[in-house]
């Protein structure tokens, strides 16, 4: 957690710097002292900056250091708020203070409590800089001091630690291949095995230190077997300087006791004898016993060679099987010991840094699964085989083999959950990598996530040929830590040993036929760069699949981006199957029906990770008679329970994972992860909403070459694809994007969500009202969240500290006391999921929190204005008023130069409902009551907000359409614009105003009613058609998002410009009174075209079929997401051609209100159809269960769409 208390410190200091940098710059608004201050605090907290960058490990373990990063993150929030006064100050109205005497009581002028807070900052800076250097935090040469005069030390240092490394690696990958030989005795048994009569010397080696190496060899030293074996024993630790006389005095003495266990009421005053005979006498008995005796000798903390060699003198080899064990904690020791043949395997693991070994002479044979090495006499038959026979023998054998493993595995295993539509892409790209120029694929995931389980599955698969292609030959390396290249080429060549040089021996082996390779937990392109060397190249016939938890490294690995498999956490029904089936495998009936809440709740806590899952429900399956007390117990102290009880001690690797990318992620990313933990569990997130407060928080910020909101999505995009942001099973859920996919709603995975929320409260930053707190003076930090369970309680509300307060976010009954006056700090307040808001609130807003750079409003319907004092927010850059019933944007709002986004209306398709009557149905919004306003009037110089990229949806005619078309050419930072009345007469200077906004990728235009015919659609006219001939000018090439309501049955005349005029629209809606057959084949020609969203109100028909020359043609080539909504009295008729939408995924038909009775052909068309979603309506059940029966009947998948009922989503 040290790692991410440091990142959040760095993002708040590196905003602190830059904001200081700007007001520097303020110099008409600053003191001169003020000035000079503030250069102080920039360089200083440049200093600081510096060394949270290069702080290491070592150094996060201190518990002095990380106070004082806390110490310097605090000092930066202050800093930074106190910047953000200065730099806004508004001195035009101030200017009369001046002129009053100074006998006559007056106010502080706002520039003089600047100045006064900076200087106090200014003092609190040169303190936490004085404490540095009284505890001696950092040195003068960066977060840890070096001493020069230790160079070379330090040198040495990094070679014994490099070659730690190398040994560590290479006995861990032993250990995996050799079974047995992880345990001291049985690998002395296993030795003796081999007939081999000479002196054995086996080193016992620590690598971190000799913590675990006593207990370990006197384990085997008292061990029955050894002690029958080894009558004679001795345990002798090595003094220094090297007495051998003394040496062997004591060595004889333990050789005595050893061999007189049976006689124990002797054994001390013989042993007493011994010690005290005279120098010839042990001398004669020494040389009698080594020649005719086997005997055990342990040589405790060997240091240094001349001991060795002194040993040995006295240690003869005489042939007789005696061992020899060495207890050292120098690797160079440990091997010289054994000679340069030697082998090392893992005894016991403490941690990654520490283990510990043991090295002995290698032989032939060892850890083989086949003895007769290729190309030795196995025998005299053997022997005279040709290479190329023996060899094809032993894969045969190695076959049959991994056959046998593969079947097994299969049995133990259940088939993977909710994986199964993963497991067909899967397939897919290994063939595609084997096409390809260099065969290597790249599999990623967080860990524990199901990576390994997934490929492991293809390999068996294709070793027992079941999917995947042929093979001839299968391996699966388990990357050894820290890796070591000639591990690798061991375990490629465990079946077949041979004597010569092992990089040879594998490119020889693996060009004879196609080979599935699996690199498992590769951790480095350092490593994948050697790997790549010794594996990799044009003349090899393999196929290499990599697997990884960093993105990086996977797109390194393979040449191509569709090569990169990204595994992401299961989704909320998955888990709950996997769960059930865990918990079955015990229990002929589930066992917790009855507490089916309490379950799913401790499932949305385990975040979609497979392992964490089974490990729950592996316990539960045991325990039947504790299930609730464990159930209720982990969802009270989730994180606790598994990082402490013994139980779950298999997810420790998922531990460290979390620990290590803390360690390695980005900066930039820390905050936005602890951020996360803001929203309850199970919250559904706006993706626009999230990056909006990441911004106003300072969290994304401008950078050379992106924007704030580039840099927020990237950052979104990234918390996606580690699966710390998960997709919700919902069609409004994602929108897909040329390059990656980009979710509207989406949630925090409930894992990543405990794992923070257990550590928030230790850096003081978020904190919750949730059920019935107590009175406390505890409650203090930078962001509240008020939770719809909380006992709305005044007095404990006002009972807190509010002065640093950055955010509020609240869920359920807004009370009026939750704003106060004190919130002076506030940037972000978040009433999405507020309730019971009314105007009156809105005054108090205003007036006191005038610091607000985020302020949503959104859904509330009860809002009908904004009161003229929103002019004070001069910070804001957000204002979210959508789907409230605001008709009118204030006057003042343009004196808001920062903002950047306004949402307002609440222009739909899917939000047109019908009212009672189905004749009436498709009438617009506008002409309803109960529903929010669809676009608002805007002010005259809506221009001058020049830094707007988002803004809508805008009521051209209310506004004043001549005038406001003006403004809007003003704005060319635009991204996202809706507008509502465009008809024939102002279409052509709309159109031409937004013609060279080069940045616009979402564009939303309602065309105006004809109120001759009482309707939304313009009708079939020269006023119609004039408004068709100037959309032709659109500016389309950039465009992603693209909306367009109240058309007859005509599109502008684009026919044949879809390449090249629409090379990037992936999302389209269309609300027509018909789709007739032009319409329908240039929407099919659009190239990108993901999502598609179509409203039809008067025809009977919708079919998705393209005919060209009396054949289909393929169409809608990349759509995965249809949504249909049709507003008719009578039966509508929706038809699939044979070529049409081969990739749709989720169908959404709109049932609600008066639609009409839906009936469907050619659904068994549609092949990698998943879900049928049907909004909920009076005719959906019947629907629901005729869809049921027709894609029982006509879908070819074994595995049918599921056809769910969902209520209608709210605005997004």
């Amino acid at each position: 957690m040290a790692d991410l208390v440091v990142g959040l410190a760095k993002s708040v200091v590196e905003g602190a710097l830059t904001k200081a940098q700007v007001a520097i710059e303020e110099e008409a608004k600053l003191r001169q002292s003020a000035q000079r201050n503030l250069v102080f605090i920039t360089g200083e907290f440049e200093m600081m900056h510096s060394f949270l960058k290069v702080a290491d490990e070592e150094r996060l373990e201190n518990k002095v250091v990380i106070t004082w990063v806390r110490q310097i993150r605090e000092l930066a929030y202050d800093v930074e708020d106190c910047i953000e006064l200065v730099i806004h100050l508004d001195m035009k109205n101030r200017w009369w203070w001046r002129v009053v005497p100074s006998w006559c009581m007056a106010l502080p002028l706002p520039l003089d409590e600047a100045a006064g807070e900076i200087e106090q900052l200014k003092a609190r800076v040169e303190d936490v800089s004085t404490r540095n250097t009284r505890y001696s935090l950092i040195s003068d040469t960066g977060s840890k001091p070096v001493i020069l005069q230790q160079e070379p030390m330090a040198s040495s240092a990094a070679i014994v630690a490099a070659t730690t490394a190398d040994m560590l690696a290479e006995a861990r990958g032993a250990t995996k291949r050799q079974q047995g030989f992880s345990d001291l005795t049985r690998l002395i048994s296993k030795k003796k095995q081999d007939h081999d009569n000479g002196l054995q010397v086996i080193s016992v080696w620590g690598a971190a230190g000799d913590h675990g190496t006593t207990s370990i060899i006197r384990k085997t030293y008292n061990h029955t077997e050894i002690c029958q074996e080894f009558p004679f024993r001795s345990w002798v630790k090595i003094m220094h300087p090297f007495n051998p006389h003394q040496f062997m005095r004591n060595m004889m003495a333990q050789f005595h006791a050893t061999s007189c266990m049976e006689q124990r009421g002797t054994i001390g005053r013989d042993v007493f004898e011994k010690m005290e005979a005279t120098q010839q006498d042990l001398l004669s008995e020494f040389e009698q016993l080594f020649n005719e005796k086997r005997y055990l000798i342990v040589l405790e903390g060997l240091s240094h060679m001349v001991d060795w060699d002194a040993i040995r003198a006295f240690l003869p080899d005489t042939m007789n099987g005696s061992w020899i064990i060495v207890s050292t904690q120098q690797s160079e020791i440990a091997t010289l010991c054994i000679g340069h043949s030697y082998q090392v395997v893992e005894l016991r693991k403490f941690s990654d840094e520490h283990s510990i070994c043991a090295l002995y002479k290698a032989s032939q044979g060892d850890g083989a699964k086949d003895k007769n090495p290729m190309g030795s006499d196995g025998g005299e038959d053997k022997g005279k085989e040709p290479m190329a026979s023996l060899e094809k023998i032993i894969r045969e054998k190695k076959i049959m083999s991994l056959r046998e493993e593969a079947d097994e595995w299969k049995q133990k295993n259940d088939a993977l959950v909710g994986r199964e539509a993963r497991m067909t892409e899967l397939v897919k790209c290994l063939a595609q990598a084997r096409v390809n120029s260099l065969p290597v694929m790249s599999v990623w995931g967080i860990a524990q996530v199901g990576k390994s389980a997934l490929v492991k599955n293809l390999f068996y698969d294709t070793v027992l040929q079941l999917q995947g292609g042929n093979y001839e030959d299968y391996y699966w390396v388990d990357v050894s830590h820290p890796f070591n290249i000639r591990d690798l080429y061991l375990n490629l060549l465990s079946d077949f040993h041979s004597e010569k040089d092992p990089t040879e021996e594998c490119h020889r082996l693996l060009k004879k036929g196609w080979c599935l390779i699996v690199i498992d937990d590769l951790r480095s392109t350092k490593d994948w760069d050697m790997i790549q060397a010794a594996l990799v190249s044009k003349h090899l016939k393999s196929v290499v699949i990599v697997i990884t938890t960093d993105p990086t490294i996977a797109e390194y690995c393979t040449n191509k981006e569709e090569l990169v498999f990204n595994v992401k956490a299961l989704e909320a029904d998955a888990a709950f199957d996997l769960f059930k089936k865990k918990v079955l495998k015990k229990s002929s009936t589930y066992p917790l029906k009855d507490q089916e809440a309490d379950v799913k709740d401790l499932i949305s806590k385990c975040g979609g990770l497979p392992k964490v899952i089974s490990a729950i429900a592996g316990l539960l399956a045991t325990k039947t008679n504790r299930r609730m007390e464990i159930i209720n117990s982990l969802n009270q102290k989730f994180m606790h329970r598994l990082e402490t009880d013994l139980e779950y001690d298999n997810l420790q690797d998922l531990f460290g994972w979390m620990h290590s990318y803390f360690r390695t992620c980005p900066d930039a990313l820390k905050p936005c992860i602890f951020y996360l933990s803001i929203f309850p569990q199970d919250q559904t997130i706006r993706r626009r909403r999230l990056v909006r407060r990441w911004i106003a928080e300072g969290y994304s910020r401008d950078s050379d070459n992106e924007s704030a909101e580039e840099n927020g999505e990237k950052h979104f995009s990234k918390l996606l694809e580690l699966s710390i942001i998960q997709q919700i099973s919902s069609v409004d859920s994602c929108a897909f994007s040329v390059d990656e996919v980009r979710m509207v709603m989406c949630q925090v995975n409930g894992f990543i969500r405990e794992y923070v929320v257990s550590r928030r409260m230790e850096e003081n930053l978020v904190f919750e009202l949730s059920g019935k707190c107590a009175l406390t003076t505890q409650r203090n930090g930078r962001h509240l969240v008020i939770l719809e369970k909380w006992k709305r309680d005044e007095i404990v509300f006002a009972s807190m500290d509010f002065s640093r307060l950055r955010s509020l976010t609240v869920f359920g009954v807004w009370e009026s006391f939750f704003i106060s006056e004190s919130m002076k700090m506030l940037r972000v307040l978040d009433l999405e999921n507020a309730e019971a808001l009314n105007d009156g609130d809105l005054d108090k807003i205003f007036e006191w929190l005038r610091r607000l750079k985020f302020l949503s409003l959104r859904g509330h319907t009860e809002i009908n204005h904004l009161p003229g004092s929103l002019h004070h927010l001069r910070q804001l850059q957000t204002l979210d008023v959508r789907g409230t019933s605001i008709t009118t944007l204030p006057k003042k709002i343009t004196k808001l130069h920062k903002l950047q986004y306004i949402r307002a209306g609440n222009r739909t398709m899917g939000i047109e409902r019908a009212v009672s009557s189905s004749s009436c149905s498709w009438l617009p919004e506008f002409c309803r009551c109960h529903h929010p306003t669809i676009s608002v009037e805007v002010p005259t110089k809506i221009g001058e907000l020049t830094a707007l990229h988002t803004l809508g949806v805008v009521n051209i005619t209310a506004s004043g359409a001549k005038n406001t078309v003006k403004e809007l050419k003003k704005l060319t930072q635009l991204r996202k614009l809706g507008v509502f009345g465009i008809d024939g007469k102002n279409s052509s200077n709309f159109f031409s105003a937004i013609e060279d906004h080069a940045h616009l990728e979402s564009l939303s235009v309602s065309l105006n009613k004809d109120t001759t015919r009482d309707c939304c659609f313009i009708s079939k006219d020269n006023n119609s058609q004039r408004c068709l001939d100037d959309m032709i000018s659109l500016p389309c090439t950039n465009l992603r998002s693209l909306k367009l309501y109240g058309l007859e049955d005509k599109l502008p005349k684009w026919e044949g410009e879809q390449p090249v005029k629409f090379g990037k629209l992936t999302k389209l809606e269309l609300e027509m009174a018909s789709f007739p057959e032009d319409v329908i084949r240039f929407v099919g020609g659009l190239p990108e075209l993901c999502i598609l969203r179509v409203k039809q109100h008067q025809d009977r028909s919708l079919n998705f079929c393209v005919m060209v020359n009396g054949f289909e043609d393929d169409s809608y080539k990349k759509v995965k997401i249809l949504e249909i909504s049709c507003s008719n009295s009578l039966p509508v008729s929706v038809t699939f051609g044979s070529w049409t939408m081969k990739k749709l995924e989720l169908l959404k038909v709109d049932c609600y209100g008066g639609s009409p009775p839906y009936e469907f052909s050619g659904l068994g068309n549609l092949e990698e159809l998943k879900e049928v979603v049907l909004v909920n309506g009076s005719s959906a059940q019947a629907l629901k269960q005729e869809l049921d029966h027709q894609l029982a009947e006509e879908h070819p998948k074994e595995k049918k769409p599921v056809v769910k009922l969902e209520q209608p989503p709210p605005s997004s």
